[in-house]
């Protein structure tokens, strides 16, 4: 009888190294946030990837460095917790880039934990073999990985082995989510976090990363294939909101109409979304705030 594996993957690197890409890569769907700018995820997203014979549920977390306040301390705290009773943890670095001080920090992280490190270093589709080399030995040098692997999540390069190597990694055990769960976030959260990607890819300079999004509304209409979906957008400034609305709410639409078919690829129905934007400038500080946008447990 062929025995079964499941465990837990805490996906670790520093902000825009290609942790989210990577993970919707190996899921085959997207379940975290993907954006061109650093610092996109929040939260730990819980994505689940079925196999035959294994079962690999992964944490993908806020990139680490040592910038920011209340809120990104939050932030990295969270990618910290993440590494605490993972099974295996996977360190994601960018190719051409030497050590940042995200990456020495999470170097002295990892040397701390007891679970096996495999690392993928990313963005290999944008070096040349000659300078590859050099980088393995490098950070061959610097802890006892499991595993080196080249890859490019987004052309998708060794992404098959990477995935082959942590089934290997993993102790046998069963399930631990039913076969048809693909993340353990609730509906609401997914939806939010695909309206604040549309805003990280639509408007620039500072203002997506004082965003955050509230879904108030999620209700089928009876009888009809459609879903009212009801959002409210909290920005910290009035010149925020105003860059959010945009001119005459021209990119609060443009803004809408992106989300809307990623929302509806969700919920397998058509979508009829409304989104409000209102000021809140101490959302970020704020406990209260930050539970209720799912940023906090309860």
């Amino acid at each position: 009888m062929t025995s079964f594996k499941s465990g837990f993957i805490a996906i670790i690197g520093r902000p825009n190294v290609g942790k989210s890409t990577l993970m919707n890569r190996l899921l085959g769907q997207r379940v975290s946030i993907v954006s061109p700018r650093p610092q996109t995820t929040r939260t730990k997203v819980l994505g689940i990837k079925n196999l035959p014979g294994a079962q690999l549920i992964f944490l993908d977390t806020p990139g680490i460095d040592k910038s920011g306040g209340y809120f990104h301390r939050l932030m990295v705290k969270t990618a910290t917790n993440s590494l605490e009773g993972a099974d295996l943890i996977l360190w994601i670095v960018e190719a051409p880039d030497p050590l940042s001080q995200g990456d020495k920090l999470i170097l002295e992280m990892l040397k701390r934990v007891g679970s096996p490190i495999l690392l993928a270093i990313n963005k290999v589709d944008l070096v040349g073999k000659e300078s590859l080399l050099p980088t393995i030995d490098r950070f061959r040098s610097l802890l006892p990985f499991a595993e080196i692997v080249p890859i490019s999540a987004t052309a998708g390069d060794n992404v098959p082995l990477l995935e082959s190597l942590l089934v290997h990694y993993l102790r046998e055990g069963p399930p631990l989510y039913p076969p048809e769960q693909v993340t353990d976030q609730p509906e609401r959260f997914v939806i939010a976090e695909l309206i604040r990607e549309r805003i990280f890819r639509s408007v620039y300079q500072e203002v997506p990363y004082a965003v955050a999004v509230l879904v108030e509304k999620v209700r089928a209409r009876e009888g009809r294939a459609l879903t009212d979906v009801e959002a409210t957008i909290y920005v910290e400034k009035d010149s925020q909101k105003a860059i959010i609305i945009g001119h005459g709410g021209t990119m609060l639409k443009r803004i809408g109409e992106s989300a809307r078919p990623e929302i509806e690829r969700l919920l397998g129905t058509q979508v009829f979304l409304k989104l409000w934007v209102k000021v809140r400038s101490d959302w970020q500080k704020d406990d209260e705030a930050l539970r209720r946008l799912g940023y906090l447990q309860q």
